[in-house]
């Protein structure tokens, strides 16, 4: 299974990005997905999660400010983020929990 995100860049502080994930096999409608994030010197933490019934999972930073949907029919799942801070700041990977695949990542830079 490949999974290839795209969508991230540079922002300014309050703006808004949406991050894509497809993935390459038709199984992705089965399986659990979510986004993870890295800054620079920290540890990798779970941004997100959707189970295959669509049920949503946010971590405390995350939480009214970012939503996770998916299109099994495109075998996509989606990270958009409102409200963007600086803290923000990282590289988003798409994870297939049920799988264990990761994506290669996606810079989102938040700055002004």
């Amino acid at each position: 299974v490949q999974l290839v995100e795209s969508g991230g860049g540079l922002v300014q502080p309050g703006g808004s990005l949406t991050l894509s994930c497809a993935a390459s096999e038709n199984i992705f409608r089965l399986n659990a997905m979510a986004w993870y994030r890295q800054a620079p010197g920290k540890q990798r933490d779970l941004v997100a999660a959707i189970s295959r019934d669509g049920m949503k999972h946010y971590a405390d930073s995350a939480k009214g400010r970012f939503s996770i949907s998916r299109d099994n029919a495109k075998n996509t799942v989606y990270l958009q983020m409102n409200s963007l801070k600086p803290e923000d700041t990282a590289v988003y990977y798409c994870h297939d929990i049920t799988g264990n695949y990761w994506g290669q990542g996606t810079q989102v830079t938040v700055s002004s």
